[in-house]
């Protein structure tokens, strides 16, 4: 099941013009992807409406859904809301973002994150900002839960309470995000996700941290009391974590390009025990610029939160959120989940 960071960055194939998921009127963000019990590919993702901005439109509107698909490359279906809002009072009544769908024996396990605040719903075409209220307080409330379904068509169990709490005077005192678990056989977790510090009445800088759990229903204990990686030198977000023969990788959005050569490219790390992690000397995983079947290369605007699907112990597609324009959410008009299979 390892993968090298020359393996996976030379082994990226071109991607199908069709594949994927997308949706008229909507942004869509966030793929991932499990085979369901009925043989088919079924990808849970985050949407929120295009009369909103993309960003930070999620933070107020983001709902996470069901899309199917014969063939892991799509393109895919919408079928479903899964996590609708239903609320301010829940801690994830007012936004359901960063879905990663997995199994362990005969249950689904979806982790996402959850938001909510108390203030009026947006009107469509209004100016949303950062600045704006709504944005402030749904980013402080950002947690990560867990919610579970016997069937990949549920109903799902949805949490009352978020699995991992932000922890007064720690990294993670701010706001918890982007759940990346590595779920044993056993049922036993080892929960990377994305933390910040406040900072005075304001967030810091992007950091990663690690929860464990003798099971997926908890609970999550954390033992660091610092994050995986100095936010002073390695700015990175996005982790996707998978066990391997002699211990966990993953790969993660290189927020800065200091560490990969590529701003917003991917890079891959490595970890005995899941607490100490280090990059290699060529920790460059994939870029933003890919290859189309009919061999046109384009450069993303956006390419992160990248999910693998491993199918019989082996990773066959890179599956990652994209944007159109130059750069910059801001200068996005379309966004989607594309797939990159992944050759042998």
């Amino acid at each position: 099941m390892s993968l090298t960071i020359e393996n996976l960055s030379e082994k990226l194939q071109p991607a199908p013009l069709n594949g994927g998921f997308r949706m008229e009127g909507y942004w869509v963000w966030c793929g991932s992807v499990v085979k369901g019990e009925d043989g088919r590919f079924h990808m849970f993702a985050s949407r929120w409406p295009q009369t909103l901005p993309m960003h930070p439109g999620w933070i107020m509107g983001s709902e996470v859904v069901r899309a199917v698909s014969d063939t892991p490359e799509g393109p895919y279906e919408f079928q479903e809301v899964v996590l609708p809002a239903r609320g301010a009072q829940y801690w994830d009544g007012r936004s359901t973002h960063n879905p990663h769908i997995t199994k362990c024996g005969d249950t689904y396990l979806l982790y996402y994150m959850g938001s909510t605040h108390p203030l009026p719903e947006p009107v469509p075409g209004e100016q949303i900002g950062l600045d704006d209220p709504r944005c402030i307080v749904g980013r402080a409330n950002k947690r990560v839960g867990l919610a579970v379904s016997k069937s990949v068509f549920g109903p799902w169990e949805r949490p009352e309470a978020p699995l991992l709490p932000t922890r007064p005077g720690r990294f993670d005192s701010f706001l918890t995000s982007n759940p990346a678990p590595c779920v044993h056989p056993d049922g036993s977790v080892v929960l990377v996700y994305k933390a910040r510090r406040y900072e005075g009445n304001v967030h810091g800088k992007m950091t990663i941290g690690v929860a464990y759990a003798d099971h997926f229903t908890g609970p999550y204990e954390r033992s660091l009391d610092e994050p995986l990686f100095s936010p002073e030198k390695f700015h990175i977000e996005d982790p996707f974590i998978w066990k391997t023969d002699s211990g966990y990788e993953l790969i993660a959005k290189d927020m800065d390009g200091n560490i990969g050569g590529e701003k917003h490219g991917g890079v891959h790390a490595f970890s005995k025990d899941g607490k100490e992690w280090a990059f290699s000397d060529s920790p460059k995983a994939y870029s933003r610029t890919i290859t189309w079947e009919d061999g046109t290369v384009q450069t993303m605007g956006s390419l992160e939160r990248p999910f693998l699907l491993f199918q019989d112990g082996k990773p066959t597609h890179l599956f990652a959120a994209v944007a159109n324009g130059p750069g910059g959410f801001q200068n996005a008009t379309k966004t989607w989940n594309m797939c990159i299979p992944i050759g042998e």
